[in-house]
């Protein structure tokens, strides 16, 4: 087994552990420099195990642009992200920007990419939530820690 996939399987297991989505936040603004730098090529929580891609969406407030490092899941040519806010009671900010204005730019491998915001419900939330706990597991732990519905956003390309 390569070190790549046993440090992806140890993530996965401490993924669920308090200190682990502590530390997670604290970490997230080197993430997100490192993800501008190399316009999404690197990542310090992503790779072919758990897909991370900078988001780019617009504030509600200030109308400025705003970036956030997140895994992802595809489903065909979608992205599918998780407003999990590492499983804290409130609703991530970047999501309240989507609900605001859904246009937005990912980017990912290296490619910048337009993108069109939805918050899925019901039976596509759920077929969506599958992928997503497949490529973080801890999100399960995340919901039920957080004591809301996490929202699901699909993110089509524009």
């Amino acid at each position: 087994m390569s070190v790549r996939v046993r440090y992806a399987k140890l993530l996965r297991r401490l993924g669920h552990q308090r200190w682990f989505a502590w530390f997670g936040r604290q970490v997230t603004p080197l993430d997100r420099w490192v993800r501008r730098r190399t316009r999404g090529k690197w990542s310090l929580s992503g790779d072919s195990a758990t897909p991370a891609l900078l988001l780019t969406t617009t504030g509600r407030r200030s109308g400025l642009p705003r970036q956030q490092p997140l895994l992802y899941a595809r489903d065909g040519a979608d992205f599918v992200v998780v407003g999990s806010n590492w499983g804290q009671a409130g609703h991530p900010a970047w999501s309240a920007n989507l609900l605001s204005e859904p246009s937005a730019i990912v980017d990912v491998d290296g490619e910048r990419i337009p993108v069109r915001a939805r918050l899925c419900g019901g039976a596509d939330r759920e077929n969506l939530w599958a992928l997503l706990a497949e490529v973080w597991p801890a999100y399960e732990t995340y919901d039920r820690r957080a004591g809301r519905e996490l929202r699901v956003f699909r993110l089509t390309p524009a």
